[in-house]
Parts: structure tokens; sequence; C-alpha cells
């Protein structure tokens, strides 16, 4: 079972994250998918996507649930039946998964240099700035910004939300693996807190909103 990394974030928050290394085969034994996932793995055409689908649902029997279990509303954002709130990624042979009370964002990406070819889709005047200032691996960086923002994205569920012009990330350093952002959407402004955690030339983000000071 390779579960490669558990991350305790409080008495409420855990984060699994699953390296992908059994056949597809492999990882169908033992889970009972519901007939709408069913049908959606069965659709997949990358061998890649079927293994991470079914890797979370590896995660999800981790942390005591199952396929039946977890439902989607109508932007895509999964949901658990008990109330708990969850964000589920998978990229090349990752997976990972965030169970807390709190809402809860999480990705993870593979530090590519493409990631310089779109940065302008993402990174606002605000982030550019900073990153201009800051003597940092550009490609980590941009990773961390990408992902910060993805899982901020998948927190706040919202059709509209732009990547560039709603969500903000303060500066930060490598060496510091905290993070902090903010959503200013439709003239209100939410702030949240976020870790980044970097294995094998991946980098993982999740975010929780922002503890009161």
């Amino acid at each position: 079972m390779p579960l490669y990394k558990t991350i305790t974030v409080d008495e409420s928050t855990n984060v699994l994250i699953w390296k992908i290394e059994e056949s597809y085969d492999a990882l169908c034994q033992g889970i009972e998918l519901t007939q709408h996932c069913q049908n959606r793995v069965d659709n997949m055409k990358s061998d890649m996507h079927r293994r991470g689908f079914m890797s979370v649902r590896h995660l999800l029997a981790a942390f005591g649930y199952t396929d039946h279990d977890l439902y989607y509303d109508e932007f895509g954002k999964p949901h658990l039946k008990d109330g708990k709130q969850i964000s589920i990624t998978h990229s090349y042979e990752y997976a990972g998964v965030i169970i807390s009370d709190k809402l809860v964002g999480i990705d993870i990406e593979k530090q590519r240099e493409k990631i310089h070819r779109i940065a302008h889709k993402f990174v606002n005047d605000f982030e550019n700035d900073a990153l201009g200032k800051q003597n940092l691996d550009k490609t980590r960086a941009l990773t961390i910004i990408w992902g910060a923002k993805e899982s901020l994205y998948k927190l706040y569920a919202t059709a509209g939300l732009s990547f560039e012009q709603h969500i903000y990330i303060s500066p930060f350093t490598l060496d510091y693996p905290f993070v902090y952002g903010a959503v200013n959407y439709k003239d209100e402004i939410t702030h949240y807190d976020m870790t980044f955690v970097e294995f094998e030339g991946f980098t993982c983000v999740y975010a929780l909103p922002a503890s009161e000071m």
C-alpha cells in the first residue's frame, strides 16, 4: 500500500498522499464504485487518469470512507455525506486527499519549465512584482503560486472565479512552507492560510480559511 505521506494539519484536518505505482487492475481490487463513478472511470481514455481516480478511492478507504460516501455538486466539487469537507487532487503518479471540519482545497502539480509559458494566465501584477524582487527558483515559485490558486479555486468553488483577477498570493520564501492568500470576488474578500510541500519534483499545496487573530 503506497501511502506516500500523511500530514496532520490540526485536530480535524488531515492530508494523505498516495504514490501511484500499481496497475489499474490492482487498484480496482477491494474497491466498489458507485455506478456513476464506474461510468466515469470506464470513459477515461488515459490509463494514468484511471489509476489516479482509483488511487483516490484507496485514500478514501484509508480515511474510513467508501465511494458511496462521496458525491459531487453542480460545480464538480466533491462532498462527503457526513458533512466533512473534502478536496481531491491527482497529478501524474501522485494523488492527494484532504478532509477537515473546515473548508479545504488541495492541489498537486509537477514542477515543469512549461509553467513559465502560461504564467501570464494566472500571475497578476502584484505577484509579478513580488517575484521580481526576490531571488527565487522561478519554476518552483510559479508552481507554488499555481498550486495555491488551484487549491483556493477548489475551496471557493464558484463559477466565474479568475486565477489572475480574483485570487492573490502574498510574497513568500521557499525556505518557509507557508503561504497566505486572498480571494476578492464580487465585493467580498476572504483570507486563507496555505502550506506547500515539495517532493520528488512535485509540489502539493493545501488551503484552509485563515485563522482568526
